[in-house]
Order: C-alpha cells, then structure tokens, then sequence
C-alpha cells in the first residue's frame, strides 16, 4: 500500500462490514458504502446509499408500546450488476483471488477477482466512483476478460428500490421500510430509470441508470426485468477468449430536495444526458479531488500514520465536500457511512467544524445554518421548559424536534431500558461555541449579523433562564441534566432523572454568557439595536447574563472539579475486577445493566465529561473562567483533575481518546501519543467490535486531524491573531499544512522542532499578524516569516 491507498486482499466475511463502511465513496450529496456490485443485504454484506438530510418516520411496537423512530432513508441501491457465462448461474460472489483498492487520492474504489471453473474462468475488474465534480453522479465501470473460453456471456445491471433499513442488527425488529415505489421504466435500450418516495416524509427519489458497452462487441440483444420497485437490463454479449469487454453503469440521483429542478426523474434523466463515459467523468472527479487535498492535506512524514490520516480527511469530505455547503444537512455522527444513530445529527460538529473553520469556511457555514433552520423547534423546547430561547436537542434529524429514543436495547442482557439522553441540554453550548469560534477563524461579520448573533443570543437566553439562584449558596444552579459522560443520568438515591450542576455544563453556560455579550458588542449598532427589538432581549436580561456567568456553582471534592453535585458522594469502582471478569468494559452500563447494577452508583465515566473543558478552552482560559466565576483555585487543580479521572474513564466513546490525548499533550506527552494512537486506529481497527461497520465515527476522525492542526501547533484565533505555540509530539519531527485565514487562501504553516515558518499568498488581502509565544510578525501577501528559536 501507498500513502493513498487502502488495500483488501482475500475475503474476510468477519470485516467485510467494516471494509464496506471504510470503502464508502460519496460527495457530500450522496454516499455509497463500499458493498460488491452483486451483493444483497444479508447480514454479512450491507449495502446502502444514503442522502445527505434525507429522513423518513416509522412507528415500531417495543414491549406493547409504540416507538417512533426518524431513520436517514436507506436509497435505492444504484449497484446492483451481475453476469453469468451462458450457464445461467448468476454471479453472487465472492470470486477467488480478490483484490479490493480505495485509492483516495482519487476516490475511486478498484475490485479484480476471477470468477467460474475451469473452461469458464473470466477475469473481472470493476472500477466505481461517486462523482466529487458531478454531485448526482455515479459510476461502475466493469471489465471482462474470458480467460479460457468463447461465447455467451450476459450481464444484468439493475436498479433496486426493494431496500429497507437492516443495517444494524439491534434494529431490525423495528419498522425498517421507508420507501414507496413509483413505477419504473426505460427510455432506450441503454437507460432505465426508478423512482420512489420516503413513506411520511414524501421526499421524492428519483435515479436514472445507463448502462452500455464501451468497449468490445456490441449486445446481441438485451432484456428488460421491471418491477414497480427494482428493473433490471440483461445485456448479452459473444465474447471471445482473451479479448476484454467493458459495460459501462452511470447513473444519476436526484430528490425533490433539489434546487434548480423541476422533478426528480426529469432531473436525472438530464444529468445522466450530460454525463459523459467513465474517464470523462473520472477526470473531472479527479480534478475535484486533487483541488480538496491540495487545500486540506497535511504531511507528517510516516507513511503508516499518514495514510490513516488521509483517510480520515477522505471519510470527512463523503459525508462533508463544499456541496454540502448548499444543502440542509447537519454533521451526522456516523458519516453517510452506515445506519447506526440512525444518521441523527448529535454534537459531532464540535469536533469537526474546527477543522473546516479555516480549510472550507462555508462548509461550517452551512453546518451551522442548519441549525438556525430549526431554532423555531429549538424556541418550542425552550417554551415547554419554561424558559426563553432556545434549547436545542440531543439528536436532531429532518425539523429539529428531539429524535434521542425513549428506550434502547442493551444487547449483552437483551433488555430495553429507558434512553434519558435527551437530558443532554449541553448540545446547545456546543452549537454556541461553534458560532463564535467559526467568527473568531473567518472574521465573517455577515454571518454574524445574519444568523450567527442570534442562535448564540437566544442559546445563552435559555441557558440563562435554566440557571435557578440557591439562597443558601448564594449561586446559580442548573438542575435535571446529563453531561458528555452519559453514563450517569441520575442519582442512585433519587427517582428523578437527570444531575444538579453538572460542571461542564456550569462553566461553559458561563462562557457562553460572556460571549453572548461580547456578540452584541461586535454587531454593529443598528443591527444589535433590531435584533434585540425582534428577540425581546431587553437591558436587564443581558444585565442578568453578566450576574448569572460570575455566580454559577462549581462543585468541588478532594481538590478536584466534581463532575456533578454529589459525585464524591459515589461508590468506587472496582475497575481490576471487572476488566479481570469482562476484558473490554468499555460498555461497562451495559455490563453493569446486565448484572442488574448501574453506573449511576460508581465513580465511572464512559467518555470525557470535566475534562471537556480543557479540551475546548485553554488552561489560561479554564483558570480565568473559574476566577471569573469567583473561585479561587491553585495552578495545581488542572493536573490534578486531568489525573483523578483519567483513572475512573472506560473510553466507551471513541471521542474520549481524542479528548484525553489532548488534555495530556502538555503534561504527560507519552500518554498523549498513546491515546492519539487509540484514537487514529479507532475504525481502522474497528476497536470497538462492530461498531465501525455500521458507520464510522466522523467526530474522532476528525479529531485526530485536529490533535496535530490545532493541538499539537497550540493554534488558535483571538482577536484578529493567529496563535501558535507548537509543541510536536516527540514521534513527529516535523508538520506542515495549509490554512485559509482572514481571505488568505492557503497561508502556509511549517513547524521543524520549535521553529515555524508561516507563509502567506500572494493576494490583494491585508497582511496577517501571527504570535509564536511571545514574539509576534505582520506578516504581508507574498512574504513569509520563521519565528525565532527557544
């Protein structure tokens, strides 16, 4: 394997799940997981092409109740292509010898194998894509070649509408079916076409297939298979030892969510009119591709971990390409990659939006637009609870009401147990701060004053009104929550769901607060004087703001932050012994479910929660809050309570290693390479047995990208500045990437030990200032400059 290629050698049905999610290709628009082109939905082999923002409803019955689930849509498979040597035995796979590459530098996926005994042995090679340059494009160019045999060879290529939701085994008793068929039919001998409908939520889906030979003889004749869902085309073609024959499958996809179109079939029958034959399209897509990496790539010199990483950024422009930009779709947990979550959107983008902030600004632009399309249903939420503005949910999907499940099933015991997720209310912070760190990387004033000002103001409303004042401590408290751990979702000795004061959740309403106001202040006068007249946020609710962020209650216990009010008060953990019984326990609720226990007794978390915070503000920033907030605190506290939970955290989210490797960088450096290891090899390795088949972790992907873009350089961006204050893991000798920064596209950023070079196009843009600790340059269009050694 090459830095850009992922290779399959031999057939491996344990992983085939895991290699079809890691061999996705998509566009951002639509993505298709990396199933063969023969393969039906069998428990080993899950095929599905999933849209971008496209949802549908079903009711299911779970212990006599009924449960209404909102899944993203499994599409019409495009795929379907099979062939039989005149024998009439259709190829089902696998064939001997496979061999399977996803190139990305490219993003084209090649498959060779050989297929049929001997006097029928037939060489295949399939190549497939979906178009980066072409939106509604895709394509599966397949190549025979009769190795010890002439005569009749037929190949059925077929669109197939009778697909369900059967991805994740732990759903399949629930309501799988989403789509309703709406005929099908063909144009020409070459083009047949299929369209369809989401049950409840209309959306109209609509493809469009040609299939022809490209090169080698022409059909014979073709037949034609219909249905109302699935249609099929027989080509049937005299072949000749030796001699190659290539069938070219295109196809086009479009919904009734498009723009600029009058209806889905027409639409695809246009764009597969356009399209022109497979190196037609391949070359514009690699074009596209070339022009993505060119303007995210960073090189870090060890070709293994570099080809993971690229991998990573590969996976991120499938679900996330700047054709996302213009669509209405949020950051999806698990990619366009598979079912699990059922594709909701949770708080994945505060992982992930960073990155892009200052690569492909107006994909975070679109990311956070999507949310200020459901602030109607995030104002109902708040309504509900009593409080103003807006209070956003755990998981979101096609309108913006809370999609998190009542119950959900723990496999280990079998038994359906009550979901509190949705007392996640931190979902809204996140959102907050992504607005203000995507003004801070872009200085983008409109998006401020069109959407940005008002999701952060009406979040901070909500978090405020949430904060209730304890005469006793004389502080705030925000009651009835769960923080990032999820583990907990009460207390063992109260019926009530929910924490008190959970200190996340505290100190980042807190920061939110304080920006809230300093929003206003960056707004110009007229507008901050009209939003405030539309909102209804009068003096004394800002006046409010300043008071509620300097008196919120942190909870303290044995010189650490407590994660929550009563957390001292918990058992310890008997971690030895159950890693001893159990092995992996990072599932250990669904462990101590299954022996009738609850995490809610134990000092156990299943992910980062306390330590959030020194992931999302620096230690400057996390000491100047708490002072703030009017606790005195030694410069001791931060170390200490990085250490005391590190000890009591299973890792059950691959998003903890990425958390934890940060918080470590600056004081346990090996630890944070072993963790930033943990992380990069998470889907890869597929370390949590399973899970990256049903879609791989967007959020920890692209977390371990920011580990080196942002952690490990100290980058970040304050009033009109670029900081940087590196600090290279010792297994990286040196990093270089790119940034688009203030209108500069592709400032340069090089970090040799603890020099950095920063280099800035030629532009008609200002010059930019960047401080490496303590010294600082202006730094103009076409110049550089290398900062000074230790």
């Amino acid at each position: 394997m090459s830095r850009w290629s992922l290779v399959y050698e031999g057939v491996d049905a344990e992983r085939t799940g895991l290699r079809e999610a890691l061999c996705t290709l998509g566009n951002g628009v639509f993505a298709t997981r990396g199933a063969n082109p023969e393969s039906r939905s069998d428990g080993e082999h899950r095929p599905g092409t999933y849209i971008a923002g496209c949802f549908d409803r079903a009711v299911s019955v779970v212990n006599g109740r009924e449960i209404e689930n909102e899944d993203m849509v499994n599409a019409p498979n495009w795929l379907p292509l099979t062939f039989h040597t005149g024998d009439g035995v259709w190829f089902c796979g696998p064939g001997s010898d496979e061999r399977i590459e996803l190139d990305m530098r490219r993003g084209l996926l090649t498959r060779s194998f050989e297929a049929g005994p001997p006097g029928r042995r037939t060489g295949v090679v399939q190549r497939r894509l979906v178009s980066m340059a072409d939106p509604h494009l895709a394509a599966l160019e397949t190549t025979f070649v009769p190795r010890d045999w002439s005569g009749a060879l037929t190949v059925r290529s077929a669109l197939d509408g009778e697909v369900a939701n059967t991805g994740v085994a732990r759903y399949r008793g629930l309501a799988s079916r989403h789509l309703v068929p709406g005929g099908t039919g063909t144009d020409t001998e070459e083009i047949t076409w299929l369209r369809c409908a989401t049950a409840r939520s209309r959306i109209g889906i609509a493809l469009a297939a040609r299939t022809r030979v490209s090169s080698g003889p022409s059909p014979t004749h073709a037949n034609v298979n219909a249905r109302d869902a699935r249609i099929g085309i027989d080509l049937s073609l005299d072949v000749i030892e030796g001699v190659p024959v290539t069938v070219e499958k295109t196809v086009a996809l479009h919904t009734s969510r498009d723009h600029a179109i009058e209806e889905p079939l027409q639409a695809a029958r246009t764009s597969l009119a356009r399209a022109g034959g497979f190196d037609a399209l391949l070359e514009r897509h690699t074009t596209a591709w070339h022009h993505l990496w060119r303007a995210c790539a960073l090189d870090i010199g060890d070709e293994e971990d570099q080809r993971i990483l690229d991998l990573h950024l590969f996976h991120l422009f499938q679900t996330l390409s700047p054709h996302t930009a213009d669509l209405d779709a949020g950051v999806p947990a698990r990619g366009l990659h598979g079912e699990a979550y059922r594709g909701h959107v949770f708080w994945d983008e505060l992982f992930v939006l960073p990155f892009l902030d200052l690569r492909l600004p107006e994909i975070s632009r679109g990311a956070l637009r999507y949310r200020a399309r459901r602030l109607p249903a995030a104002r109902d939420e708040a309504r509900a609870c009593g409080v103003r503005g807006a209070l956003f949910p755990w998981q979101s999907g096609s309108d913006g009401r809370e999609e998190s499940q009542s119950v959900h099933l723990n496999p280990r015991s079998g038994r359906w147990v009550p979901d509190r997720s949705r007392s996640q209310r931190h979902i809204g912070l996140a959102i907050g701060m992504n607005v203000w760190r995507h003004y801070q990387a872009t200085g983008d004033l409109e998006f401020l004053c069109d959407v940005g000002a008002e999701l952060l103001l009406e979040i901070a409303r909500a978090f405020s009104d949430l904060a209730v004042h304890d005469k006793a401590l004389d502080r705030y408290r925000v009651r009835g929550v769960m923080g990032p751990d999820e583990y907990h979702d009460g207390l063992p000795d109260r019926k009530e769901p929910g924490l008190d004061d959970n200190a996340y959740t505290n100190v980042l309403t807190s920061w939110l607060l304080s920006r809230a106001l300093d929003v206003l202040r960056e707004l110009p006068g007229a507008r901050a004087r009209d939003l405030c007249e539309r909102l209804g946020l009068a003096p004394e609710e800002m006046e409010r703001f300043e008071t509620v962020s300097r008196r919120l209650y942190v909870p303290f216990h044995d010189g650490v932050i407590s994660q929550f009010a009563g957390y001292g008060d918990l058992a310890e953990l008997d971690w030895d012994g159950y890693r001893e019984r159990y092995g992996d326990i990072r599932r250990l609720d669904r462990v101590l479910e299954a022996e009738g226990d609850t995490c809610n007794r134990y000092r156990a978390s299943k992910q980062a929660d306390v330590l959030m915070l020194f992931f999302l503000l620096s230690r400057e920033e996390v000491m100047g809050r708490l002072h703030h907030m009017g606790y005195e605190v030694d410069p001791d506290l931060i170390p200490r309570t990085v250490e005391y939970y590190m000890r009591r955290t299973s890792h059950g989210s691959t998003l903890s290693s990425v958390v934890h490797s940060w918080v470590s960088a600056r004081m346990d450096r090996r630890t944070s390479w072993r963790f930033f290891r943990e992380a990069l090899r998470s889907d890869i390795d597929d370390v949590q047995g399973g899970t990256t088949a049903e879609g791989v972790h967007l959020g920890a992907m692209v977390g371990t990208i920011d580990l080196l873009t942002r952690c490990a350089t100290g980058m970040e961006v304050r009033d009109g500045v670029l900081y940087l204050d590196p600090l290279l893991p010792e297994e990286l000798p040196e990093l270089a990437f790119e940034v688009r920064y203030r209108g500069h596209w592709g400032v340069g950023v090089r970090i040799r030990g603890d020099r950095v070079t920063v280099s800035v196009p030629v532009s008609r843009e200002a010059p930019i200032t960047v401080q490496v600790r303590g010294d600082r340059a202006v730094v103009p269009p076409g110049g550089s400059w290398t900062s000074p050694p230790r």
